[in-house]
């Protein structure tokens, strides 16, 4: 997000960043209302300490407070593993959820059944790809690709040295070309 994206007013910018914060914890976490409980938790830590700051100075401590969150909420659930040994279920109501919010999304200008097939797979398969990422490499890739910070307010939000940032976002970028790369068209055999 760019400095003069920036809305003026707090309501303003956190209106206009939830949507990707919450798609964001969401990866992280696979859980609905756990995301939905860590974007709040981030809204609300934001206004509090730091409602009266530059303008400017929202974007980075609002991913900040978000990763922090994030990475809370993943050794939350490493110790509650331990001590219980067992997984938590797989989340139907999340799944549910987000297949809702897919219908609610305005209908492509495009209506070729196939191209629109082809796209969803391409975005499934996309957002999976995220997901597998180890949570670090995950961070790296969303605030550098999907939020747009540079190398130095990546570092600063994620909490690491600018030389982990870039270790984090080669490596991410690696394993999603590896991941998401088409197999080879099968050449045909003449017999």
């Amino acid at each position: 997000m760019t400095s003069a994206a920036i809305p003026l007013n707090l309501d303003s910018f956190l209106a206009s960043i939830e949507r990707r914060a919450y798609r964001m914890a969401l990866l992280a976490t696979g859980n609905h209302s756990d995301a939905l409980d860590l974007v709040q938790d981030t809204m609300l830590k934001l206004s509090q300490n730091y409602g009266d700051a530059d303008a400017a100075s929202w974007p980075p401590l609002f991913q900040r407070i978000l990763q922090n969150r994030i990475l809370d909420w993943h050794r939350q659930q490493q110790r509650r593993r331990r001590l219980f040994v067992f997984t938590r279920p797989l989340d139907e109501d999340a799944e549910a959820e987000a297949e809702s919010q897919l219908e609610q999304l305005p209908e492509p200008r495009d209506h070729n059944p196939a191209q629109l097939l082809e796209l969803a797979r391409d975005t499934e398969a996309a957002l999976g790809a995220i997901g597998r990422l180890p949570l670090r490499q995950q961070q790296a890739f969303l605030l550098r690709a999907w939020e747009g910070l540079d190398v130095r307010a990546t570092a600063a939000a994620m909490e690491c040295s600018e030389g982990a940032v870039k270790s984090h976002y080669f490596r991410a970028l690696h394993n999603l070309r590896q991941w998401l790369q088409t197999p080879a068209e099968p050449k045909e055999v003449s017999l």
